[in-house]
């Protein structure tokens, strides 16, 4: 089973940014991807970035450019660096473990972080 913690939620204006980390109790299952996903009161989880085992993304097409997800599978980490923060940006923050891309069906969730952009 594993554990996800995320970290460096916060509040920023628009243009700022802030970087996102995970960290993982145990190495997640290779063969599957680690995602960010967000949700604000009202809206269903929306996937935002994902990476796979080898480093290939995706991202959901309106934080294309803007955030940039990575993994460091020595620390068990993963991150989200986000810059050129909108407004729209803003909820909770999810990171995931053992999913398919940017779809919600994964088996791990950690408990979330804020996202704040005025």
């Amino acid at each position: 089973h594993v554990q996800l913690v995320e970290s460096g939620g916060g509040s920023v204006q628009a243009g700022g940014s802030l970087k996102l980390s995970c960290a993982a109790s145990l190495n997640p299952t290779s063969d599957y991807c680690m995602g960010w996903f967000r949700q604000v009161p009202g809206k269903e989880r929306e996937g935002v970035a994902s990476i796979d085992s080898d480093g290939r993304t995706d991202y959901v097409a309106s934080v294309k450019g803007r955030f940039t997800i990575s993994r460091d599978n020595a620390k068990n980490t993963l991150y989200l660096q986000m810059n050129s923060l909108k407004p729209e940006d803003s909820g909770m923050y999810y990171c995931a473990s053992d999913g398919w891309w940017l779809l919600p069906e994964y088996n791990y969730w950690g408990q979330g972080t804020q996202v704040t952009v005025s």
